[in-house]
């Protein structure tokens, strides 16, 4: 599986910004997807994970009621939907797959099957 993320940018507190994460692959339905950030000098952490129905959802509580993670199989695209930015979101985002929805946590990132290139969300004051 090979995931190209998209859709990241330079926008104000309070805007809105979509991700999108294209997946290759036609097994790509078969697995859990997961959106993890990276902020200069901090490790990677969890945000948002799906399982691969789009029956279940988990969100780290940071971003709880601000964020929608959903995806489209039928496109193989995880989508991550962004809603009342704020600075401290401002990072590198990337999309993960994995097969056990359980790994898409921030204590599990070197275990995460594959992972997409990172896209820059930058939230300015």
């Amino acid at each position: 599986v090979q995931l190209q993320a998209s859709g990241g940018g330079l926008v104000q507190a309070g805007d809105s910004l979509r991700l999108s994460c294209a997946a290759s692959g036609r097994t790509f339905m078969r697995y859990a997807g997961g959106w993890f950030r990276q902020a200069p000098g901090e490790e990677r952490e969890f945000v948002a994970a799906i399982t691969w129905s789009g029956g279940s959802t988990y969100y780290a509580d940071s971003v709880k009621g601000r964020f929608t993670i959903s995806r489209d199989n039928a496109k193989n695209t995880v989508y991550l939907q962004m809603n009342s930015l704020k600075p401290e979101d401002t990072a590198v985002y990337y999309c993960a797959a994995d097969v056990i929805i359980g790994t898409m946590t921030s204590s599990a990132v070197g275990k995460i099957d594959y992972w997409g290139q990172g896209t820059q969300v930058t939230v300015s004051s």
